[in-house]
Formats: structure tokens, sequence, C-alpha cells
């Protein structure tokens, strides 16, 4: 079974979207060819579970990090040289001079653009693959051509280039001189005896592309690696998480273990409690991706999924009202979790779309029976502070937190850092003064 993470909560946290500039995808987007991308959308959408692999992976992103080295492939020249590496080929050599002479022949008589085609996809290949052997040996250069994420790109380039006849015409011939006979070589090797090889080359280039766009980003953004750990360790340590989006994001910890596992976060307005929320959600995908993460460290228990309760809308078609579509949502949570999967959690200011009164018991009540299931982690905010000191009385698994606000005069400021306890802040009638809204009525 893979990673649980629903379209609600892959909604909540931005984290898909090729067209999206906020999302998470975009951030990491930095590849250089349309494979790559295709790589880079196909991790985005399929999270791990195995310590050990996601271990592994960071192990590459980490290296490709250290180990910078420019990517120097197009997405133009790659595109064009697994089109025409898509083609039906021939392993017979009289076969493939008599497909080559009827072409140019076809386009000498009836000034088909087919041979020129197919011309193009030679000489792109032949480009592709002197940039290849420069990359080569720019790797051997720096002995990273062994025990590195490019060794098995290294060792399948290198039996390429092993072909006599190809290494041959590769030094011997430019496209402006070559001959019929040694277009129609080039033909019979590419699309017939180093057809696979070259094909699983271009695959290894498409990794390698995303593993060092990834990198870069990682580079930049001084994102930080993560440790991932059996399910049974049961732990999230996490040191100087951020949003990865925000450029001057205030970095908060956070900790969780089966002896506390929930967090009740208060804070007003603007405080900053949605975006923490937000941060820890993408900061536990990332690193069940074995991606880079927006902190300063990180250790983890692999979990079974990861669900959210943000921006929970109500659905009209369906005549569900906000608070029925959030007990719709709570409930489907409630199901997961008391299947026994082990899950993180995030509920944002529960129960918002019903009275004081409701919201008060719902909240009180729901956080008590989550609780039960040190298996799951959960964050679970709200501005009904007075269900906090209920559950007090509760137990030693609940830690409290809260994002303050600094009263200036009459003006507040945020400092986005939490720290331990239930807030008391009550400044919303402040601000409301400070709009002057009742002086305009």
């Amino acid at each position: 079974m893979s990673f649980i993470a629903d379209k609600q909560t892959l909604d909540d946290l931005q984290l898909l979207g090729k067209f999206n500039n906020s999302s998470v995808f975009s951030l990491f987007n930095q590849v250089r060819s349309r494979g790559g991308e295709k790589l880079l959308d196909a991790l985005f959408l399929h999270p791990l579970k195995d310590p050990e692999q996601i271990n592994q992976r960071s192990s590459a992103f980490r290296w490709m990090q250290e180990h910078p080295i420019p990517f120097p492939f197009d997405e133009q020249l790659l595109g064009k040289m697994e089109a025409y590496l898509d083609e039906a080929g021939s392993s017979s050599i009289l076969l493939s001079f008599w497909h080559i002479g009827r072409k140019k022949a076809t386009a000498v008589l009836l000034k088909d653009e087919a041979y020129g085609l197919q011309l193009e996809g030679i000489n792109t290949c032949v480009d592709g693959l002197q940039g290849c052997a420069r990359l080569l040996q720019q790797l051997e250069n720096k002995g990273w051509d062994k025990n590195s994420p490019w060794e098995k790109w290294a060792v399948l380039t290198r039996s390429v280039f092993q072909n006599k006849q190809l290494s041959h015409l590769l030094k011997e011939t430019s496209s402006a001189t070559r001959s019929f006979l040694q277009i129609a070589s080039l033909h019979h090797l590419f699309s017939g005896v180093l057809q696979d090889k070259l094909r699983n080359m271009l695959q290894h280039l498409y990794e390698l592309d995303m593993l060092t766009a990834v990198a870069g980003v990682a580079r930049e953004k001084k994102f930080a690696y993560a440790t991932a750990w059996p399910a049974s360790a049961n732990k999230f340590e996490a040191r100087g998480i951020r949003h990865p989006r925000l450029e001057k994001a205030v970095a908060n910890d956070l900790s969780f273990q089966g002896s506390s596992n929930v967090l009740f976060l208060t804070g007003a307005n603007m405080a900053g409690k949605s975006t923490i929320m937000k941060s820890t959600g993408i900061l536990l995908y990332l690193a069940h991706m074995g991606f880079p993460v927006a902190a300063e460290s990180l250790d983890f228990s692999v979990l079974d999924g990861l669900y959210s309760s943000v921006n929970v809308p109500d659905d009209l078609s369906q005549g569900y009202s906000h608070f029925y579509a959030e007990v719709l949502r709570v409930k489907k949570v409630a199901q997961e979790v008391d299947s026994g999967k082990n899950l993180f959690v995030i509920f944002d200011e529960l129960f918002k779309g019903t009275n004081v009164k409701d919201a008060f018991d719902a909240t009180l009540a729901v956080t008590v029976a989550f609780a039960q299931f040190p298996n799951c982690f959960y964050i679970i905010s709200t501005h009904i502070i007075e269900v906090g000191e209920e559950l007090k009385k509760v137990g030693d698994n609940i830690q409290f937190g809260f994002m303050p606000t600094v009263m200036e005069g009459h003006l507040p400021r945020y400092t986005y850092r939490m720290q331990p306890g239930i807030t008391e802040d009550r400044q919303g009638m402040i601000i409301i003064e400070n709009e002057g809204i009742l002086e305009m009525l």
C-alpha cells in the first residue's frame, strides 16, 4: 500500500500543480528535460513508506547537492533523440540501407520531408552522444563516475562508446560532409544495434536531470535532508521548520512521540497558525519522498499517510453546508485512524461552521478521542481557547502551543514563533476598531 494523501490534503498544502506557481511541485520543477519532469511528477504522486528507500534517495540528492555539475543537455535535444529512437529500427544493415535510400529517393522525387526528419534525428543523436562523451570525461576527471548517482549512466555510456564502428564515425565525420554510406551506418547503429542501450541511457539522463534540479533547489534554499526510521520508532523530531515558499520564514521546532502525540495550537488570526501547520504537512510529505525539506533537521518514523482539514469547502450540489462538510471530513479521518493506520493529521480551526457552544463541545470531544491513538500524530488549532483549559485535565499526551501577538500601542505585531502554552490574546475588537469600521457605520 502506498503513502496516503488525498485530494483535500494535496490541495490544502498546494503540493501539486505544474501550472500553479505557488505549488511545491513548481518550486522543484527546475528540470531541463521533459523526461525529467515526468519523473519528478511521478515522485510527487508516489511518496515512499520504506525507510531504507527514503534514505537512499535522500543520499542521492545530498550527493548531487554536495558535488554540483551543470546538466549539459536541453529539452529540445533529448526530446528529438527520444523521438528518433522510438521509431522502429532494424538489426539488418541491408534493411537500414534500403530504408534510408528509399526516403532519400522520395525526398528528391516527391519533395518529401521524411528524409530530412530522419537526417535531423541522426544528427541529433550524434550531437547528444558527443555531449555525453564530454560529460563522461568531466566526471572521470573528478572521479565522480564511480560510487555516485552518475555511476550507472557512466557504465552504460562507456558500453555504447565501446562500439568501434560508432567511435570511428563520431570522430571522422561531421553533418556537413557525411556520406550516404556513413548516414546509413549511423542509422543502423542507432535504430538497431544500440537502440536499447541508447534508450536506457536517455532514461538515466532524465533521472540525473531530476536529481540535479532538486539538489540545486536544496542548495539555493538551504534545505536539509531528513532521516527516516521504521514505523515502530513512533517519533517526529524537527528543528527549524519553515514554509518552503516563504523567503523570510520564521523557523519553529516540533516534536511528537507516542506519549506526546497531540499539539493543541492557539493564536489570533494572522499569527501564523495555518502557516506552521501547512509547513509541517509539506515537510512530512517531502520527507516521505526522500526530498530535501525546509528545516534544519528532521528525524521521523515512516507513516501510512497524511490528512489535513484546512480549507474544507461546502458542497452545494450535494446540499452540504460548510459545517456538515467539516463533519464528513472528520469522519473520514476517524475511519482511517480507527483502521489502525499510522497517520499525521492536521485540523485547522475545527468546526468553525457552527455556533461557539457546539464548536467548543465538538472540538473537545474529537480531540480527546483522537488523542487515544498514540500511533498517530495530530496538530489541532482553534480560536476557542477555553477548550485548551479542559484538555489540560485529560492527560499528558497533549502538548500546548500558541502563536503570540505583541501589541505595540493599538497595533498588533506577530512574531510567528510558537511558544508553549495557551494564548490569552484577544485582539479581535482592537483590529476592527483600527480599521474604523464602527465609525464608518
